[in-house]
């Protein structure tokens, strides 16, 4: 199948079945009923057809792969350029998986605008995909910030009391970062002539950026990307954002939108700003040890569910950044492994805050107690993704921050104790959370008639509890594929700037 164009099948199959929804007639019943069908069966075809990219990638070599080219737009030099690598190829995978779950998951929580709702998935499918398969910077920062707007709709349409103000925070934070991202595009472009990432990257290699542009530059990126990831202090948008959105919108969120920013970091900011990436790296560690200390604090007082998971998400992702600037294999594979068991726990976690939120629409957390005994197998699931959170070993949330706190010991004792902080508060927050909700006596009214997971809920938690078995015990399947990717970013940053980042 190497003749198959199965990048752009990939990306643009979910556009196909939203616009099948957007043709579907007839009663309000029969209409939710079939948009809910095409989204699951798009969704599941479209998983398949990234297990098929999987299957057609050579780990061995280190250079995109499945490239697809054709002119866009000439005059300008734009190309619609399509292609992944070790890196990229386990983020598509994560996108089209926690499409499937988020649609399986909300079968019979959205009775409202369902025909809107799946079209607004799908689209945000195709979006995510683009991103992470995009190897045109213009196309690429079309995919980036097109996801925008599916998920400003998300939450201002299908969102809780404040989802209006939750949307436009978002919206407001996230596109003014991404302005001049755009604008050290544009620079970059002027100086190579060129818009192709993987050209870009080496004509800046080959001239040489005085670093004070270099250093101009990377702001401009930082800007955008520490705001997706998002970073200290640039984090006040996400806990509304999450609070108000609904589960599926929490589960892309966490799981795929707040990997962007990382991504953008490992695709544009070390390879093509090198010099800048170690001059800064410092700075990076700095404000990533505050995001983990600090949120990690704020997240043992929150007596809301959705808001504690939303603070520990970015504690996880201080963890993340230190391994992306760590100069070693160690670090990068670390961050990446970091953020796929980031995007499986944590949207898995928002999963169970919404299983018991549909059930008496609550999220305090003072509001439970005792679930043990009624949601037995709830119970089991809670317990298994809020360990795989704390690191336990065995669960994919261990290998990732151990990877990172290894790579970063190497350089830095102090920045690997504060990091390896994140895990203890970590397990303080998740532990108390899990006690306040699932042991005691179930005394409260309104839990005594509460029924355990439906069918569906199990189905769609099924897949992650595998993933995060899976890559807690057998990591070597995720980080083979990595290896000669990480390597040549690792060869793109050359010796000399892993000595600055030393210094």
């Amino acid at each position: 199948m190497g003749d198959w164009p199965l990048l752009s099948l990939v990306t643009f199959l979910p556009l196909v079945g939203a616009g099948f929804i957007l043709c579907i007639r007839g009663e309000v019943e029969v209409v939710a009923r079939n948009s809910r069908s095409v989204a699951l069966w798009t969704s599941l075809v479209t998983f398949l057809l990234s297990l098929l990219v999987w299957g057609n990638f050579d780990p061995v070599q280190p250079g995109f792969q499945l490239v697809e080219k054709a002119p866009w737009l000439a005059g300008l030099g734009i190309t619609y350029y399509m292609g992944v690598d070790g890196i990229s190829l386990w983020f598509v995978l994560l996108s089209t998986l926690l499409t499937v779950v988020v649609v399986i998951g909300s079968w019979h929580s959205v009775h409202t605008r369902v025909k809107e709702y799946m079209i607004a998935f799908l689209l945000m499918d195709s979006l995510m995909v683009g991103v992470f398969c995009a190897l045109d910077a213009i196309l690429f920062y079309l995919f980036f910030e097109g996801i925008l707007i599916p998920m400003y709709l998300i939450i201002g349409i299908w969102g809780g009391p404040r989802r209006i103000y939750a949307a436009f925070k978002f919206f407001l934070y996230t596109l003014l970062g991404s302005v001049l991202f755009l604008v050290a595009i544009l620079v970059i472009y002027l100086h190579t002539g060129t818009t192709e990432i993987p050209e870009m990257t080496a004509r800046l290699h080959a001239s040489g950026l005085d670093l004070s542009i270099q250093k101009f530059l990377w702001i401009a990126m930082f800007a955008s990307f520490a705001v997706k990831v998002p970073m200290w202090p640039f984090h006040t948008w996400l806990p509304d954002a999450h609070v108000e959105a609904p589960t599926a919108g929490s589960v892309l969120l966490a799981g795929v939108l707040l990997k962007l920013g990382g991504y953008g970091f490992l695709r544009f900011s070390l390879p093509m700003l090198p010099e800048a990436s170690a001059y800064y790296a410092p700075f990076v560690f700095t404000l990533s040890i505050v995001a983990i200390v600090y949120t990690s604090l704020v997240a043992l007082m929150q007596n809301d569910m959705k808001k504690l998971i939303a603070y520990s998400s970015v504690a996880h992702m201080g963890i993340v950044t230190i391994g992306i600037f760590t100069p070693n294999a160690l670090g990068v594979e670390g961050s990446i492994m970091q953020m796929l068991s980031h995007g499986l726990v944590s949207g898995a976690l928002f999963m169970v805050v919404g299983v018991v939120y549909d059930r008496i629409h609550s999220r305090e957390i003072a509001a439970y107690g005792g679930l043990a005994e009624a949601m037995p197998v709830y119970a089991f699931t809670f317990m298994l993704f809020m360990m795989a959170s704390v690191g336990l070993p065995g669960t994919s949330g261990f290998i990732g921050e151990i990877l990172v706190i290894v790579g970063i010991f190497q350089f830095s004792s102090w920045v690997a104790a504060f990091a390896a902080t994140g895990m203890i508060l970590g397990a303080a927050y998740m532990l108390w959370l899990y006690r306040r909700v699932i042991f005691g006596a179930l005394v409260k009214e309104s839990l005594k008639g509460i029924r355990d997971m439906r069918f569906n809920e199990v189905v769609a938690f099924a897949p992650l509890v595998v993933l995060a078995l899976v890559m807690g015990v057998y990591p070597s399947l995720f980080l083979d594929p990595m290896h000669a990717s990480v390597d040549q970013l690792l060869a793109q940053i050359g010796v000399e700037t892993t000595k600055l980042a030393l210094r």
